[in-house]
């Protein structure tokens, strides 16, 4: 299947199987894919809780406003985190980086206020949640990215020390009832004129 029609085809999962579990070789395979995703300057400033325990689902789903069945009947839900320890991440790269990834930081990153530092984290690990999206399309595994969660309260449950929620992506297996199919409810896009521009 080509990689237009997977992108067709994945939509936002509003209702799981919950008993229809994802392989744990899957699992593995999109662990995997994350580690793998792209930053700049590879800084990769970022963290992925994958969260299966019933209990620890339970806790979470109560603090997801209205996604709260998506994080219970899911297989997984997937933490993304970005890093909120500036010092932290700067031993990092110090450690894993090249010279000139390192000077860029520097040069470009680091004399930044905290918040544009931190907000430039942000971008990276939604660079990663792209791919993972993409991934789990090509994997024939659903998926619902969900920003309406409460960050903190997921931070506190999972004892995010050193890190910060920013979003999570709950995984599985739909439901054969879920409305939001495609076949049943049709992609809503802006045309294809109004988004792309060839110069």
């Amino acid at each position: 299947m080509s990689f237009i029609t997977l992108m067709q085809q994945r939509y936002t999962t509003k209702k799981y199987n919950a008993s229809k579990k994802i392989e744990s070789e899957k699992i593995k395979e999109l662990q995997q894919v994350l580690q793998l995703s792209p930053s700049s300057i590879n800084s990769q400033p970022w963290k992925f809780i994958f969260v299966s325990d019933a209990d620890t689902k339970q806790q979470l789903s109560e603090v997801s406003w209205l996604n709260t069945s998506k994080v219970l009947e899911s297989d997984t839900v997937v933490v993304f985190n970005r890093i909120n320890d500036i010092t932290l991440f700067e031993k990092q790269i110090e450690k894993e980086l090249p010279e000139g990834a390192v000077n860029y930081y520097k040069e470009f990153i680091k004399p930044k206020p905290e918040e544009e530092i931190k907000a430039w984290f942000d971008k990276q690990v939604y660079l990663a949640l792209g791919v993972f999206l993409s991934a789990c399309a090509e994997m024939g595994i659903d998926a619902t990215p969900m920003e309406g969660i409460e960050p903190e309260n997921y931070d506190k449950i999972l004892n995010n020390e050193g890190y910060n929620t920013l979003v999570a992506v709950a995984i599985g297996y739909r439901d054969e009832e879920d409305s939001n199919q495609p076949d049943r409810k049709p992609k809503s896009r802006l045309a294809l004129d109004k988004v792309i521009e060839t110069i």
